[in-house]
């Protein structure tokens, strides 16, 4: 889990360098749409994985869990939404301004919900029996 939120964190500080970067004279929102893509794509990945494949052993194996897993899921919502506002401001061509401020958004929730999600959930994926490949229960990245 700490690798995958990783390569989230590294995806999501390239994506933001290249809005910073962007010249004025070119269209920051052409490079922005690969990076946001990768990224964005990513990040769903990972928590669709989380959501069909993870949780539901960790429920499984551990009922008492069931508020953290449904808090984890309402923040993969919240995400997914905030996502999809960035996704909109990329395609509409939005300036820098406007696309930091929905990176911000993004990056503030996200790095709050890695860090609640790890520290809820290390030690019991560390005696977890999962059947289930762990790049379907992460994505893969």
């Amino acid at each position: 889990m700490r690798r995958v939120h990783g390569r989230l964190r590294e995806a999501l500080t390239i994506t933001r360098d290249a809005v910073e970067r962007g010249d004025p004279a070119e269209d920051p929102a052409r490079e922005l749409l690969l990076f946001c893509h990768g990224f964005c794509s990513a990040l769903d990945a990972h928590h669709r994985g989380e959501d069909r494949t993870l949780f539901p052993a960790i429920a499984a194996a551990h009922p008492d869990l069931a508020p953290v897993l449904r808090a984890l899921e309402q923040d993969h919502s919240m995400i997914g939404h905030l996502l999809g506002g960035l996704q909109a401001a990329v395609e509409s061509r939005s300036g820098p301004e406007v696309l930091a401020r929905h990176l911000e958004g993004v990056a503030a929730i996200m790095e709050s919900h890695f860090r609640y999600e790890e520290r809820q959930l290390l030690t019991v994926l560390d005696g977890l029996e999962l059947s289930a490949d762990p790049g379907e229960a992460l994505g893969s990245l």
